[in-house]
């Protein structure tokens, strides 16, 4: 199934209560935003999560539904609150609260792309802004609610596992003496979103690939684990953020040289998640 804001793509006939999705490798870039925009294309992607969806393309074969937003993330970033308006970059919008991400430029309008890079010269209409939650956020949003739903009523439980890419230099950033640098970092924003056992597994699948891992440093999840996030219901979240270094051409935002090895190993890594989910089909009455 395939919307003006997402592409799924469910198998044959479900059999884990894993799903899979990515919400920021969406590359279809509207003409008037790159008109209004003061910045070239390469720079634009630069906020992307390049081809994530690709890694993650084969997810229905191990019998998890796959969600994968079109728009990309410096027209609307769908792992914002939709109330996660700036003023700085929407016109007629009020102040808020002190919200760290608006703050920074990265609210559901960004501001900003990677390295602070402003997208606009000046501000756009608050009904653009609307007009943009109307076609990609609250459609994205509908079609995963409903996944989640629909996927907790068969299996009573649901694991999404929210697939994301991290520059290689926001590890840099927070890397420390004597610790190996996290190839994954898994973020449940600290059991908030997902139980241990739940999060156990899923680290160990990469783990098993031969990946290095970390957990919520630096990043522990965003809008998506918070809102969807419920372990205590059987509805886990779980954000993966993959170093870009692994499987692209940063600089190019384009494969790398060594783009289809990689995607062998997540094949490996997929097939492992979506076998935790297996546990809880129920068994057929009597």
């Amino acid at each position: 199934m395939t919307s003006n804001a997402f592409r799924l793509t469910k198998p044959a006939r479900q059999e884990t209560s894993v799903i899979f999705a990515s919400p920021h490798s969406g590359r279809d870039y509207p003409a008037d935003f790159l008109a209004a925009s003061q910045l070239d294309t390469l720079q634009l992607r630069s906020s992307e999560d390049a081809y994530v969806d690709r890694l993650i393309a084969r997810a229905p074969m191990f019998g998890a539904p796959l969600l994968c937003a079109l728009a990309p993330r410096a027209y609307i970033d769908l792992n914002r609150a939709s109330d996660e308006l700036d003023p700085a970059v929407i016109a007629g919008i009020d102040r808020m609260a002190l919200n760290p991400r608006i703050s920074s430029g990265l609210g559901v309008i960004p501001r900003v792309v990677a390295g602070g890079k402003a997208i606009y010269a000046g501000k756009i209409t608050h009904a653009e802004a609307a007009c943009r939650l109307n076609r990609h956020w609250h459609p994205y949003h509908d079609a995963l609610k409903a996944l989640i739903d629909e996927t907790h009523a068969k299996f009573g439980e649901a694991i999404l596992i929210d697939v994301h890419s991290m520059p290689h230099e926001a590890i840099d950033a927070h890397a420390r003496p004597g610790n190996p640098r996290p190839e994954v970092v898994l973020g449940d924003r600290f059991g908030a979103a997902a139980g241990r056992d739940v999060v156990d597994r899923v680290e160990a699948a990469f783990a098993t690939a031969g990946f290095r891992t970390a957990r919520n440093s630096p990043f522990a999840g965003a809008f998506i684990a918070q809102h969807y996030g419920r372990p205590l219901t059987q509805r886990h979240v779980v954000q993966i953020e993959i170093d870009r270094a692994l499987y692209l051409d940063e600089a190019k935002v384009e494969p790398g040289a060594g783009f289809a090895s990689f995607s062998v190993r997540m094949n490996r890594v997929m097939a492992e998640i979506a076998s935790i989910g297996r546990r809880s089909l129920p068994v057929a009455a009597e």
